[in-house]
């Protein structure tokens, strides 16, 4: 039998809750990046949840429960996907504003993981732009919320961590180890 020219990385799961201190009627919005050599076989690459609210159970904690499904098939594991989040709400107005940006790596060793994501929120450079983005109800947001994931560029954007999402992820390999990777237990 010929050996394998690709592995597989199964991952599901879900984007299971947020804690935004001040914030209510939230949803989320999450995609995959990942590097040229990573192709998507099966489940949703992107998605938005539900708008969810604070219970007088858990006042603190925004419960979406997201399920999040995919497999990729790849080379080699430059490049390994990340989960992108990011998280909106409304304003004073009622516009839709960002409230939260971050990003995480899939886990490399398969099993069930835990992952607690600090989000952060993009800031404007002066007091006029954040009193005119104030009254405009534009406030500073990422036109592709992808750079989240990426190195370039990010150094001089200033931004504000705000708050924290929880994801939950079943990890799933086939071939890696036939193919020379060792992750580990």
């Amino acid at each position: 039998m010929a050996a394998p020219s690709v592995f597989l990385l199964a991952v599901s799961g879900e984007i299971e809750s947020g804690e935004f201190p001040g914030f209510d009627d939230l949803y989320c919005k999450f995609s995959f990046v990942y590097g040229q050599d990573w192709v998507p076989t099966a489940g949703l690459e992107e998605g938005i949840s539900q708008i969810t609210s604070k219970s007088s159970v858990s006042p603190t904690t925004l419960v979406w429960n997201f399920p999040i499904d995919i497999t990729f098939k790849s080379t080699n594991p430059f490049g390994w996907p990340q989960i992108v989040l990011s998280v909106y709400g409304p304003d004073f107005f009622g516009h839709d504003v960002v409230r939260g940006y971050g990003a995480v790596h899939v886990p490399f060793v398969p099993g069930r993981h835990k992952r607690t994501i600090a989000m952060f929120v993009p800031e404007s450079t002066s007091r006029l732009q954040q009193l005119t983005s104030w009254f405009t109800g534009r406030r500073p947001e990422f036109t592709d919320p992808k750079v989240v994931a990426q190195g370039e560029g990010r150094e001089v954007t200033r931004v504000r961590s705000q708050g924290f999402v929880t994801v939950s992820f079943n990890v799933i390999t086939k071939d890696l180890h036939k193919l020379g990777y060792d992750v580990g237990q």
